[in-house]
């Protein structure tokens, strides 16, 4: 197994930062800064390292911010700098230069390709919102597909990790800046936009389905991948309008047997099991699978077929694993699992989930 993210912010990230800095400013105090940034990290979990790091780089660079995101703008020019080494440098910006929107977004500018400023940029649009907003949009003109990337990723409605900006949470604002790069030609940019409209969906349904539909009419060379990557959650929830987008028909096809390798199964061990599906119509049938115990449903991805016609049918076999994970806990007791066929549960089974 790889290293834990977290224990990438480390001696070796935290020196190429120093030394990128020195060079921009041989005041900067190398060695103190080193020593301040890399003590105590061992206890600390990833975002309180980022924020450890650039808390260090603020004491050893008391400047002025205009001055300090100069240094920091300037480094970059004499280091390669990655995620690791560049993430706390977009975190001294997310917390220092609020009063300095201009200088703030051009450092962001600057450091993006090399550690995406998505984090960074949030603070800006809660404080500056018009004035942020129309700052995104010119990057989504910028011949940097980084640059593009973060006008999108940086805006999106429900970022992981990230601090929550509401009114980005109402539809509207942020579909001129969709619409610019909804065609993008760099896949990075198209799928952060598929996954900006996937966050809409969740609060605002009927509005990415109409701006989906829109996007198919005006054409695109890209239109239909980036379509069927932001539709996935609506899909997950059987969304009628979602299902007909892919030339799916809502609740159409039924489950014909659906059977378990085992009516019990162990936590860390796998449920399996076998379903025979019949097409109600010609054309695509979306197969979903939920797990269900009181107080929680979570849906799956089982696969999706063409049917030639109504009455064709076809058999998948599923594993589904019961691993402990540390962000999910799965208490024994019983469950019910659903199998659901275009948008409808079309069968359901009984099981037991025992202690391992």
């Amino acid at each position: 197994m790889g290293r834990p993210l977290k224990e990438m912010i480390d001696t070796d990230s935290v020196t190429v930062l120093a030394d990128g800095l020195t060079a921009a400013w041989p005041a900067f105090p190398r060695a103190r800064f080193i020593a301040r940034a890399v003590a105590g990290l061992g206890g600390l979990e990833l975002k309180d390292r980022v924020k450890h790091v650039a808390a260090a780089m603020r004491e050893a660079m008391p400047l002025p911010y205009p001055r300090a995101a100069e240094i920091v703008r300037e480094s970059a020019a004499h280091v390669t700098l990655d995620m690791w080494s560049g993430w706390p440098a977009t975190e001294h910006t997310a917390a220092h230069g609020l009063g300095h929107l201009d200088t703030a977004m051009a450092t962001l500018a600057v450091l993006t390709p090399y550690a995406t400023g998505e984090f960074a940029v949030r603070p800006y649009l809660e404080r500056h919102r018009d004035d942020a907003l129309k700052i995104m949009l010119a990057w989504a003109e910028s011949p940097d597909e980084h640059l593009r990337r973060l006008a999108s990723e940086g805006s999106r409605p429900r970022l992981p990790w990230a601090t929550r900006v509401d009114w980005l949470m109402t539809p509207g604002p942020t579909l001129p800046l969709l619409d610019r790069l909804r065609d993008d030609p760099s896949e990075y940019v198209r799928r952060s936009v598929a996954n900006h409209v996937n966050d809409l969906a969740k609060d605002h349904p009927q509005v990415a389905v109409e701006l989906l539909a829109r996007w198919r009419a005006d054409g695109g060379s890209h239109v239909e991948k980036v379509l069927a990557h932001a539709v996935r959650g609506l899909l997950r929830a059987g969304h009628p309008e979602a299902l007909a987008l892919v030339g799916a028909t809502h609740g159409s096809g039924a489950v014909d047997a659906l059977t378990l390798e085992s009516d019990t199964v162990a936590v860390g061990g796998k449920l399996t099991f076998d379903v025979t599906v019949r097409a109600g119509s010609a054309g695509p049938v979306l197969l979903k699978y939920a797990v269900r115990r009181p107080g929680s449903r979570r849906v799956f991805h089982l696969g999706r077929r063409e049917a030639a016609g109504s009455g064709a049918t076809f058999t998948v076999r599923k594993s589904h694993s019961f691993r402990p994970v540390t962000t999910r806990h799965e208490p024994p007791g019983p469950r019910e699992l659903d199998v659901i066929v275009n948008g409808r549960v079309a069968a359901s089974i009984a099981f037991t989930l025992t202690p391992g």
